[in-house]
């Protein structure tokens, strides 16, 4: 990878000293200053869309929304282009491009900086943190791609502008099944509920979790007390003697059937069970296994 550059830490407009600023003007005799300066107009079928854009997912609606309006405004801000041979490539704006081309667009104004290729992934990576354009997946993936060049998770915290810990956190999203991933990447699962699902081991466990997720909307608190490992025996009651294997083996059926934290203290002789319930509908779940009503 070559030599990380000092603009990338602080965004687009330091690596490329001539871009307009990213502020939107509103007054219509200020648009084609937006527009002019620093850019040119480059046919939209000379350009070619990044292919380590770290963004995957371009929402269909809010394209059509964009277009719209680049029908009645224009594109206010120039995209960002590096030559590749005869034609351009895409590094910050795809999202405007896709849209150029929906409302039916000839040209759209871009400015061309010279970006080595090893850094493209960076500065589109940066251009779209700041923007929080993003999902936690799409972050996920760039930060990998950044981590098999050899930097360590402080260097791209310190390039994105992020620390060391929201790095880690966030490549540890895909350690969850594919599935999983996308349901984070298209909403149904926040970034709080993924990583109670990373606390559970067992695949067929956090398979279950991450349904209840879904169908009874839990709340992020809720899943990691689930997703909480079961405390180790008190140590009073370790103290009696080993625990009965039927007990310890019944404790287990309990904590898979209900997917709740189960504790049974006592013997084969005498004894209680502690079944734990986190809110109303998790109560009512409960009470529907308990009683044969689910």
């Amino acid at each position: 990878m070559s030599t990380p550059r000092n603009a990338l830490g602080r965004g687009i407009g330091a690596l490329i000293p001539n871009a307009p600023p990213a502020a939107a003007p509103s007054e219509p005799d200020r648009v084609d200053a937006a527009v002019t300066v620093g850019s040119r107009e480059i046919p939209l079928d000379a350009i070619d869309p990044n292919p380590e854009q770290p963004r995957r997912l371009f929402d269909d609606a809010q394209l059509s929304s964009l277009a719209a309006s680049i029908r009645v405004h224009g594109v206010l801000q120039p995209v960002v282009v590096r030559p590749a041979g005869d034609r351009y490539e895409l590094v910050v704006g795809e999202r405007r491009w896709r849209a150029s081309r929906v409302a039916g667009l000839d040209t759209i104004p871009a400015v061309v900086a010279d970006v080595d290729e090893a850094d493209r992934l960076e500065v589109a990576l940066v251009e779209n943190v700041q923007r929080h354009d993003l999902n936690p997946i799409e972050l996920a993936f760039a930060f990998r791609t950044l981590s098999e060049t050899g930097a360590t998770q402080e260097e791209i915290g310190r390039r994105v502008g992020l620390d060391r810990s929201t790095v880690a956190n966030t490549l540890r999203l895909l350690d969850l099944p594919k599935e999983f991933q996308a349901d984070v990447e298209n909403s149904r699962l926040t970034t709080g509920h993924a990583k109670a699902l990373l606390q559970v081991s067992a695949p067929e466990r956090r398979q279950q979790l991450r349904d209840r997720i879904l169908e009874e909307g839990l709340s992020v608190r809720a899943a990691e007390q689930i997703a909480r490992p079961t405390p180790a025996p008190e140590r009073k009651r370790q103290e009696r003697g080993p625990v009965d294997p039927h007990l310890q083996r019944l404790g287990d059926s309990l904590r898979q059937h209900l997917q709740t934290r189960v504790r049974i203290n006592g013997d084969g002789d005498r004894g209680r069970i502690e079944i734990e319930y986190f809110g109303g509908e998790d109560l009512d779940r409960l009470s529907g296994l308990l009683l044969g009503d689910v």
